[in-house]
C-alpha cells in the first residue's frame, strides 16, 4: 500500500485525532524537557542515574509479556513492537557503516554490539524546542527504557550509549552482555 493509498483509507477525523494525540504527547515531552533541565542542576550527576533507572524499570514493565528471544535482530523488532503497542513514537533502525561486514559485531569483551540510528525522537524535538542540550537525564531515561526492554526480551544485560547526537538523528551503540 503506497502513501497515497494510506491517506485514502484514513478519514479526516482520524487524521485530526492522530494530530491531537501527537500534540498532547509533544506537550508532555516539552514538560519533561523543562523538568529535566530543572532537576539536573539540583541533583547533578545523580539525575542521570535516577532517570536511567526509571527508564529501565519502565522498559522491563512494558516488555513483561513480550516474546523472548536470543536473536538480537528479532529482539530489536520486539522492542519496536512494544513501543508501538504502548503508543511510543521513537523511530530507530539498525545501521551498518560502509566497510563493516555484519550488522552485529563482537567487541573485545565478547559482547554483541550493534549501531542503531534514532530518527523520529520526541525527546530530541522537545529538547531542541527549549534549547536544552542532548545527552542529559531525559535521553538517559529513554536509553534505560530501551535497555530494560531488551534485558527482559533477551535475558541479558544491555547498554545503549550515544556515539553521536545530532539535530536530525542520533547514532547509538547497543551492547548486549555475553
Amino acid at each position: 500500500m503506497g502513501q497515497q493509498d494510506l491517506w485514502e483509507v484514513v478519514s479526516v477525523e482520524e487524521i485530526h485525532e492522530i494530530r491531537k494525540r501527537r500534540r498532547t504527547l509533544q506537550e508532555t515531552m516539552n514538560f519533561m524537557a523543562a523538568l529535566s533541565a530543572g532537576i539536573e542542576p539540583i541533583l547533578g550527576r545523580g539525575a542521570n542515574s535516577m532517570t536511567m533507572s526509571a527508564g529501565r524499570n519502565l522498559g522491563r514493565k512494558f516488555s513483561e509479556n513480550a516474546a523472548k528471544t536470543d536473536d538480537l535482530l528479532t529482539a530489536i523488532e520486539e522492542v519496536r513492537r512494544v513501543l508501538e503497542q504502548n503508543h511510543c513514537l521513537w523511530g530507530f533502525e539498525p545501521f551498518k557503516p560502509n566497510g563493516q561486514q555484519d550488522l552485529v559485531t563482537v567487541n573485545e569483551n565478547g559482547e554483541a554490539q550493534m549501531l542503531l540510528v534514532f530518527r523520529d525522537c520526541m525527546i530530541r524535538q522537545a529538547l531542541f524546542r527549549f534549547g536544552h542540550p542532548q545527552q542529559g537525564s531525559l535521553c538517559n531515561m529513554m536509553y534505560g527504557f530501551f535497555a530494560g526492554a531488551l534485558e527482559t526480551i533477551m535475558g541479558r544485560k544491555a547498554r545503549l550509549e550515544i556515539k553521536h547526537a545530532g539535530e536530525n538523528a542520533c547514532l547509538k551503540v547497543l551492547t548486549i552482555a555475553a
